[in-house]
């Protein structure tokens, strides 16, 4: 229990994984991102993450997912880990912007 707390509350540390050469997508829909977005970041909605699973294995870096608040990206990230991805939820694309 105590290491699950851990776990739960450890912040991830996504400097260092950008320069392991991580890619950012982000799950929101079309018409969100181009409100707004983190600069270099991949635009995949999260209704299209499943089928797009090769292409981001292919990519072969790990992979940092954000939304608007976390909920979306926690599920394409729980997705792309199940495929075998190194994938980290970097939950808010605004609140990650400023941890990259």
């Amino acid at each position: 229990m105590i290491s699950f707390l851990k776990n739960l509350f450890k912040t991830k540390d996504y400097k260092s994984l950008m320069a392991q050469g991580a890619r950012v997508i982000d799950v929101r829909s079309v018409a969100e991102y181009k409100n707004g977005h983190i600069k270099g970041s991949e635009n995949i909605p999260l209704h299209n993450i499943e089928q797009q699973v090769k292409k981001i294995a292919a990519f072969k870096s790990p992979i940092i997912l954000c939304c608007a608040s976390g909920i979306r990206s926690a599920n394409a990230t729980s997705l792309l880990k199940s495929a075998g991805i190194n994938a980290h939820n970097g939950g808010g694309w605004a609140s990650l912007k400023s941890k990259i």
